[in-house]
C-alpha cells in the first residue's frame, strides 16, 4: 500500500501571549520596595554608561518649570548613524577635567548620636563576666562551651553529658562551671527547664523557700493551666495569698536571654502617602531616595554627531540605549501602576480613612483589578512588601484586603473589624468570668454578625488571645 505525501503552505491565525523584554523588566520591578528599587537603579547606573543621575540643582530647576509643556523632540531617521568615537571621548575627558577643576564641597557629617553601634549580644555579655569570674582555666573553657550552646532565650538545650564529651571533661568540673555561668547576669540564664529558670531568679531575690518558690517547684503544671484554686487548696493558702505570690511570679522573666537579642527595631519606609486636603484624599508617591535618571548628555552629543563610526561601536551604543530606555519606561510604568492601585484602595476604603478600623470594608484583589482594568496578579505584585501612610497610621497595602461576612442588615463587614470587636469584648470582660467562644458568638449574632463558634476561636487564636480557661483570674 503506497502512502502519498504532499507538501504545501497553509495560513493559520492564532493568538499568543508574548512577554517583551520591557514588559518582563516592568513585572520584575513591581514587587520591589522603594529601597530595593533604589539599589537596582544604582546598579544599572554603574553598569550602563548611557544612564546618569540628574544633579540635584537641575532637578530643582525642572520642578520649577514642570507645568510648562515640553516641546516635541525632532525625529531623526537614525540617531546612531555616523558616530565619531575620537570626538566623543575628547568631549568626555573635557567634561571630566571640568568637573575635577570645580571646588569639592565637603558634605556635612551626621551628628554623633546618629552613628550606629553594634549592641552586645548574650554571648559577649556572658563571656565578659565569665573571664572576670572563672577561677581556673578549665572552668573558663567549660563555661565558654556552655555559653556557646545557649539558645536565644538563654536556655541550655544540650545535656551536661554532651558538654562533658566535648573535652572530654570530668562531670564534677562541668557541674562546677554550670553553677558559675548560672550565677552570671541575667539571672536564670543557662538553665535547662522553666522551673529551674524561675527558681534561680527567686533565689536572687532572696525568696528561696517562699510560697512563690514552692509554687514554682511543686505546681508548675497547675500554674501553666491557671488552676489557682487547686494550688491554694493543696498549699493551704487563701485566694488573696495565692494572688499575692502569683504577682511575684508574673514579674519573673521566663526568657532571660531575650533582652540581649541582636534583633533591632525595623523601620518602615512608606511607598505611598495618603494626604487629606479638605474633604478629599490625595495620593503622593514616595520618591525620596530614588535617583532620577536620564540619558547622559555626553552620549546624546555623540549620537547627534554625523561623523562615521565603527559598526561595533554603533551596536554597543544601540544596545545600551535600548536597555536604558526600557529601564526608564519600566520605572515610570511601575510608579503609575502603584498610584492607580493606591487610588483604588482609597476609593474602596474611604470609610476607614474617615472613621477608623471599625469601618474597614471587605476587599479582595479582584475588586481593585476590575476597578483599574488590570489583572489580579499585577495588583498582587504591587501590594507585596509595600506600605502606605494614611491619616490612620502606616499600614501594609495588604492590610486593606480581607474577606468578610454579610450582617443581618445586609452590610458587608470585614474580618478585621470583627477581630477588633472580639479583642475589645475580651479586653472589657470580667476576669473572674471570662467569655467563652460560644458566648462571644452569641453576642456577635445579637449585634447582627452571625459567626460560628469555631470561626470565633480561629479569630481569637489569630489575635494570640488564650482561651477562657487560661484567662480566668484568681477569685
Amino acid at each position: 500500500m503506497a502512502i502519498h505525501q504532499k507538501l504545501g503552505l497553509q495560513t493559520r491565525l492564532s493568538q499568543r501571549l508574548i512577554l517583551t523584554p520591557s514588559l518582563q523588566q516592568a513585572i520584575k520591578l513591581l514587587p520591589l520596595t522603594t529601597l530595593e528599587l533604589a539599589e537596582v537603579l544604582e546598579q544599572e547606573v554603574t553598569e550602563n554608561p548611557l544612564l546618569e543621575e540628574v544633579p540635584a540643582q537641575e532637578t530643582a530647576a525642572e520642578d520649577a518649570v514642570a507645568e510648562e509643556p515640553a516641546p516635541e523632540p525632532e525625529r531623526t531617521e537614525d540617531p546612531l548613524k555616523d558616530i565619531e568615537v575620537e570626538k566623543f571621548f575628547e568631549d568626555y575627558f573635557e567634561d571630566y577635567a571640568e568637573r575635577r577643576s570645580r571646588p569639592t564641597e565637603v558634605p556635612e557629617m551626621p551628628p554623633i548620636e546618629n552613628t550606629l553601634t553594634e549592641s552586645t549580644d548574650l554571648y559577649d555579655h556572658l563571656l565578659w563576666q565569665l573571664r572576670m569570674t572563672a577561677s581556673d582555666e578549665i572552668t573558663m573553657e567549660i563555661g565558654d562551651a556552655i555559653i556557646q550552646n545557649l539558645d536565644e532565650d538563654g536556655m541550655l538545650r544540650v545535656s551536661l553529658e554532651e558538654i562533658a564529651n566535648l573535652g572530654p571533661y570530668p562531670m564534677p568540673e562541668v557541674e562546677k562551671a554550670l553553677a558559675v555561668v548560672q550565677a552570671l547576669d541575667p539571672p536564670g540564664v543557662a538553665t535547662r527547664t522553666l522551673t529551674e529558670c524561675l527558681r534561680i531568679q527567686l533565689r536572687v531575690l532572696g525568696l528561696e523557700g517562699s510560697p512563690a518558690d514552692l509554687m514554682v517547684r511543686d505546681h508548675m503544671k497547675e500554674l501553666q493551666s491557671h488552676q489557682y484554686g487547686e494550688i491554694g487548696r493543696q498549699m493551704g493558702l487563701s485566694p488573696e495569698e495565692v494572688g499575692h505570690h502569683l504577682e511575684i511570679i508574673r514579674h519573673l522573666d521566663p526568657k532571660p536571654g531575650n533582652r540581649y537579642s541582636p534583633d533591632r527595631s525595623a523601620y518602615v519606609l512608606p511607598d505611598v502617602f495618603v494626604v487629606k486636603e479638605g474633604e478629599e484624599y490625595k495620593i503622593v508617591l514616595n520618591d525620596d531616595g530614588l535617583p532620577k535618571l536620564r540619558i547622559s548628555p555626553t552620549y546624546r552629543r555623540m549620537l547627534e554627531d554625523k561623523s562615521s563610526g565603527t559598526e561595533e561601536t554603533r551596536a554597543y551604543v544601540k544596545d545600551k540605549l535600548r536597555s536604558a530606555l526600557w529601564l526608564l519606561k519600566s520605572v515610570d510604568q511601575r510608579q503609575r501602576t502603584i498610584y492607580r492601585v493606591a487610588e483604588s484602595i482609597v476609593r474602596h476604603q474611604r470609610a476607614f480613612l474617615d472613621h477608623g478600623v471599625s469601618h474597614l470594608r471587605p476587599l479582595v484583589l479582584r475588586d481593585v483589578a476590575s476597578d483599574i482594568g488590570m489583572h489580579e496578579s499585577t495588583v498582587s505584585r504591587v501590594v507585596a512588601n509595600k506600605y502606605i501612610h494614611t491619616p490612620r497610621g502606616v499600614c501594609a497595602m495588604r492590610f486593606f484586603f480581607h474577606s468578610g461576612i454579610t450582617s443581618t442588615m445586609g452590610e458587608a463587614v470585614s474580618s478585621v473589624t470583627i477581630k477588633e470587636r472580639i479583642r475589645k469584648m475580651i479586653g472589657e470582660e470580667d476576669g473572674t468570668r471570662p467569655l467563652s467562644d460560644s458566648r462571644i458568638a452569641e453576642i456577635l449574632e445579637a449585634e447582627g454578625l452571625p459567626l460560628a463558634r469555631r470561626t470565633v476561636a480561629k479569630y481569637r487564636e489569630e489575635l494570640r488571645i488564650p482561651p477562657s480557661n487560661l484567662r480566668k483570674a484568681v477569685q
